[in-house]
């Protein structure tokens, strides 16, 4: 495979309708897109699961199946590519269930090659965004977002929901300055200052987990200033 085609972005298309299916995969094919196409749901399942795409694009009204219930079985199965349904069920209580089933954006035929083109791109630029910001790594600490796991040196941490969110929030700041009224507004949604010690005493749960018996401290105060995330010195 050439470095042009590694680069490609690849979508799998799931649907019964020669012309249609056709179509979309010319539309963007022309746009630079690899594209594969599968006719029944028991395919595109098996074929979401074997290979990588990028972008899942279903039809509703598939022979064997009805396209929200395989992406509900690939969604239980942990496969978060980014699914487009396109379908003629365009009314807004189906997109509702689109979006609450899995689906990702819902597009009603007869559509745009435009509007197809633009859809599957965001929703692309969206995974790799989701991809690369999944895992962080700061010296010995290694945090998953989707899992919402950290460990220290191969040790797991356990933390509550908020010191999780505290935690990711930190990591994706490594290195800058964070002010409590970042905090309070970033993690708590507190365009204010609510005159508690929420932030003090989360943050002070947080350190002890992360730090507390390590040689090297990752979360460190700024007097008067705020809090850094990163590696530091050596405690000795």
């Amino acid at each position: 495979m050439s470095d042009t085609m590694k680069n490609q972005p690849k979508a799998l298309i799931v649907e019964d309708i020669e012309d249609i299916a056709r179509h979309t995969a010319r539309t963007l094919e022309a746009a630079g897109w690899t594209v594969e196409h599968v006719m029944t749901g028991a395919e595109g399942l098996q074929r979401a699961q074997e290979d990588r795409f990028h972008v899942l694009i279903f039809d509703r009204m598939l022979p064997d199946a009805e396209g929200l219930d395989i992406v509900e079985t690939l969604r239980a199965k942990g496969i978060m590519v980014p699914v487009l349904m396109l379908t003629a069920l365009g009314q807004t209580e189906s997109r509702v269930e689109g979006y609450e089933r899995g689906a990702d954006d819902y597009i009603a035929k007869p559509f745009e090659p435009a509007e197809l083109v633009a859809r599957a791109g965001a929703l692309y630029r969206r995974g790799q965004t989701q991809v690369k910001a999944d895992l962080h790594r700061i010296a010995d600490l290694e945090i998953r977002t989707k899992a919402r796991t950290a460990h220290r040196s191969g040790h797991h941490i356990a933390l509550s929901p908020k010191e999780f969110d505290l935690l990711e929030y930190f990591a994706r700041n490594t290195g800058e300055l964070v002010t409590r009224d970042m905090l309070l507004r970033d993690v708590w949604g507190m365009h204010f200052d609510p005159g508690t010690n929420v932030v003090d005493v989360n943050i002070s749960r947080l350190r002890r987990k992360i730090d507390g018996d390590f040689d090297t401290a990752l979360l460190v105060t700024e007097r008067g200033l705020g809090y850094r995330f990163g590696p530091g010195p050596s405690r000795g």
